[in-house]
């Protein structure tokens, strides 16, 4: 048994099997991370949201853990394989290398329009947001304004109040269905349970 785990621990240690083996490992983290980010989530909002039966929650739940996992493994796979392979070809790595690879991987993983990967892109296209809000003042073409946050904080609620309320069909379902919950439910009740304890 030792000597098994000695020639697999040289075997991952090879230089020349690390590229290779950069790509397995980015699957497997790929794998891992999507579990355990979407299976808590997939849980939660099930138990919370979603009137079934335990079976159909069980599924959903499931499903929703195995595509975001599945989902962030070959993209991982593909995105480290086309810098690899980009590398090689020129013997160096260039700065758009990792856009191109991103592009494609995207493309290809997550180019079809469902919930998790719409929950996926949404999330990352907010950060990229800010990122790229926060680059000219880390390249020094602008110097840092004083108290953005709380102006992009307002822009943000009075914008999606005023889609909630005046073309509320161009939300995503999810985000139609907290603001109903929060502004219009709490319009209506009939009696003290439903006031105070159960919204209908």
């Amino acid at each position: 048994m030792d000597s098994i785990k000695k020639a697999a621990t040289e075997f991952i240690l090879t230089p020349e099997y690390h590229d290779l083996l950069s790509i397995v490992k980015g699957f497997r983290n790929g794998l891992v991370y999507g579990a355990k980010i979407r299976f808590p989530h997939a849980l939660v909002m099930t138990l919370l949201f979603r009137r079934s039966n335990f079976k159909d929650m069980a599924t959903f739940v499931l499903k929703a853990t195995r595509q975001h996992a599945r989902n962030l493994a070959f993209f991982c796979t593909i995105y480290k394989t086309l810098l690899i392979a980009q590398r090689r070809m020129r013997g160096k790595e260039l700065p758009l290398d990792s856009f191109l690879a991103g592009l494609v991987g995207g493309y290809v993983v997550f180019g079809e329009n469902n919930n998790v990967n719409q929950q996926i892109v949404l999330y990352l296209f907010s950060r990229i947001m800010m990122g790229l809000a926060k680059l000219p003042v880390k390249k020094n073409v602008i110097a840092e304004p004083a108290q953005t946050f709380p102006i992009f904080a307002s822009l943000v609620w009075a914008t999606v109040m005023f889609l909630f309320q005046n073309e509320r069909d161009v939300l995503q379902p999810s985000l139609r269905a907290s603001m109903q919950y929060i502004y219009i439910d709490s319009n209506r009740w009939n009696t003290l349970k439903n006031f105070l304890w159960h919204n209908k």
